[in-house]
């Protein structure tokens, strides 16, 4: 048993979400939002060594000393799986481990809207869940692609880095590839996935215009293919697309995604009212025809009134969201004026904000 097992065995029952381990510090756990240290004694750069590289091959070694940074996955059995990433800053080696729950959660237990459950019922094209990092992004896919694996026979080829969520083959067959072990990297994996088979394709991060051409291609074969995106907004994420591409494919770039695209998830986490917990709240866009002409006529300022104005389609704007959760008593309206684009819409439950 690796020695950093004992430190994430105490994360998992503590009910923390992520790990930093931090030379000239103690242990460092990320809990309900704040970081708090443990009350370890603060761990040198030799041991962190120690701790980190005892859970490498000499391969993933070699690799970090190279690259000087690495993603990867680790399970200790009977506890949780954890996403790994490693890498060197001016006090030396870092870590920051982030659990994987061995159990999916539905939509439900994730407190998700009504309209992110219209996205079991689309059969081909992009949808994307978008948001900063440790926004629930892989979470909420997660549960998506189980009740998917509940509920239809299909082939499911998941493309990450690192493998996260493993699913079992229930009803549908899942084949899960890990950039690095089983592929050499995104755009790799889904050249050669329309090949595979797939109904459903999910990509873990469209991170470069190679990737994203290559998931809009399967999205127009028919494909079903969720991604995500570090942006915060739907209309973010659509411009984020569209400016990947040089000025000149632009054009034929909208054209692809107005026929491709068919929803937009973009999620921030918030502490719970009570402080036990969290929950997302959840900006929806689902495309439909007016939408796609907006894309294709480069009007993406008209976008967000489309959200604000299409309850009945299931969309929400993230003010909408966040305002919804304070009315539920799920969230407190001082934290939501801090989420919120609009932060007029939630002044009053702050009195005298200090700045944005």
């Amino acid at each position: 048993m690796a020695k950093i097992d004992g430190l994430l065995t105490e994360m998992v029952r503590a009910g923390a979400s992520d790990l930093h381990i931090v030379p000239g510090l103690p242990p460092m756990l990320r809990l309900r939002g704040d970081l708090v240290r443990t009350k370890h004694n603060p761990l040198s750069h030799k041991i962190n060594e120690q701790l980190l590289f005892e859970m490498l091959t000499a391969e993933q070694q070699k690799r970090l000393q190279t690259t000087l940074e690495l993603d990867r996955s680790y399970e200790i059995e009977g506890v949780a799986r954890f996403r790994c990433n490693y890498f060197y800053q001016m006090r030396g080696l870092t870590a920051v481990f982030r659990q994987i729950p061995a159990k999916i959660s539905t939509l439900e237990e994730l407190g998700m809207p009504e309209g992110v459950k219209k996205l079991l019922q689309v059969r081909r094209g992009l949808v994307l869940v978008t948001g900063p990092t440790g926004s629930g992004k892989s979470t909420t896919l997660a549960s998506i692609i189980d009740h998917i694996n509940d509920n239809r026979e299909l082939h499911i080829i998941t493309i990450e880095d690192p493998l996260e969520f493993v699913h079992a083959n229930k009803k549908s067959l899942i084949t899960q590839r890990e950039v690095g072990t089983h592929a050499k990297s995104f755009a790799d994996a889904l050249r050669v996935a329309s090949r595979e088979d797939p109904d459903i394709i999910l990509v873990g991060e469209l991170r470069d215009l190679e990737t994203m051409a290559q998931a809009l291609t399967c999205s127009e074969l028919g494909i079903l293919v969720f991604g995500t995106l570090h942006t915060n907004s739907a209309v973010k994420t659509i411009d984020r697309i569209i400016n990947a591409f040089p000025a000149n494919q632009q054009n034929q770039i909208r054209s692809m995604l107005s026929e491709s695209l068919k929803a937009v998830l973009s999620q921030q986490l918030l502490k719970t009212a009570d402080g036990k917990g969290r929950c997302a709240a959840v900006e929806i866009l689902m495309s439909g025809t007016g939408v796609a002409n907006l894309i294709r006529e480069a009007k993406l300022t008209q976008v967000a009134s489309v959200i604000q104005t299409g309850g009945a389609e299931g969309m929400q704007t993230m003010d909408q969201a966040l305002q919804k959760l304070v009315d539920e008593g799920r969230i407190k309206g001082e934290d939501a004026y801090w989420k919120a684009s609009d932060k007029s819409l939630f002044s009053e439950m702050i009195g005298e904000p200090s700045g944005d």
